[in-house]
Order: structure tokens, then sequence, then C-alpha cells
């Protein structure tokens, strides 16, 4: 398969409708400190009180086995990475709007409104980190298929350059 998917190392609690190691790898602080400790994370990130983590040695090794990887970060996270592989390719998903963000939020049900409040309120932010990143998809209510399309296509145009990029880790 030409993509892996990272899934993140969390210790924010499980949702009801996630699957642990599909969604994220659920992890208690314990385990997250030791990980820490030892290296294990390529990028690491404290966002609204829960920390967040990637595998260095899960990039390392699909990179290795021709993989493409695909992470779901932030702006915090993506501004670590452009640090450590620069010649990484970053796209930014945005919503529709602030209002459609809020929406699909709320619509999931998950968090108490203070804990809203201040989701909202770092996405607007987000949203102005933009020009960081080299390529921009607005992500459509109902159009995920039409999103996923849309990466596949930055990421086969981004084989064609005459200059390819070298990500190394």
């Amino acid at each position: 398969y030409p993509f892996h998917f990272l899934v993140t190392c969390t210790t924010r609690p499980k949702r009801a409708e996630e699957i642990d190691d599909v969604d994220y790898h659920f992890i208690s602080k314990e385990q997250f400190a030791e990980m820490e400790r030892r290296g294990d994370f390529l990028e690491r990130a404290v966002v609204y009180g829960y920390y967040y983590g990637n595998s260095r040695s899960e990039v390392r090794a699909a990179l290795a086995r021709g993989q493409d990887v695909i992470m779901r970060i932030d702006v915090q996270g993506a501004a670590s990475i452009k640090r450590i592989m620069p010649e990484a390719v970053f796209i930014m998903l945005l919503p529709p709007s602030s209002e459609a963000l809020e929406a699909r939020l709320r619509k999931r049900r998950s968090e108490p409104e203070e804990y809203l409040q201040i989701r909202l309120h770092a996405a607007r932010l987000e949203m102005n980190e933009v020009e960081k990143f080299d390529y921009v998809i607005v992500n459509e209510d109902d159009a995920l298929d039409e999103t996923a399309q849309l990466i596949h296509a930055i990421i086969k145009v981004e084989k064609l350059r005459v200059k390819p990029r070298r990500v190394v880790v």
C-alpha cells in the first residue's frame, strides 16, 4: 500500500465511537512520559491539556518501505515536523467556515461547552497559519471522498517534480 496513516498516541480519553489503535493509540500519562524519555516521539505536543505524540520509528519504517506517511497533526505539530523534516509536504485542511466547524463539533457532542469554545478559538487562530503550509484544501461538508482525492492528487503531483523532495527522519 503506498500510504501509511500514522496513528497518533494520546492521553486524551477515548470517545465512544473511537477505536483504540485505529483512531489513536490511547495511553496513560505514565506511558507517554516513558515513551518521551526514550525519545520515541518524532514530535509531541500538549493540546487542550492532553498529550499527543507521533512515533519516530513508525515513520522511519514506513519511509523505508517506500510508503508516503500521512499524519493528522495541528499547526503546532506541523511546525515541529517542518523543523525536523523541511522537505515534507504540508497540507492544511480547512472547514468551509468557522460556522461550519462549530456545527460539526456540536453535532459530534463529544465535549462540554467550555472545551468546545476553547477548541473553536484555537481553530480560528490556526486558520491564520495557512501561509506556513504548501497546500490548502477546504474540506467541504459531506465531501470526504473529494478531499481524499485532492490529497492523493497532491501526492501524485509531488512525485512528478523535476527535483523531488527527499524526506529524511
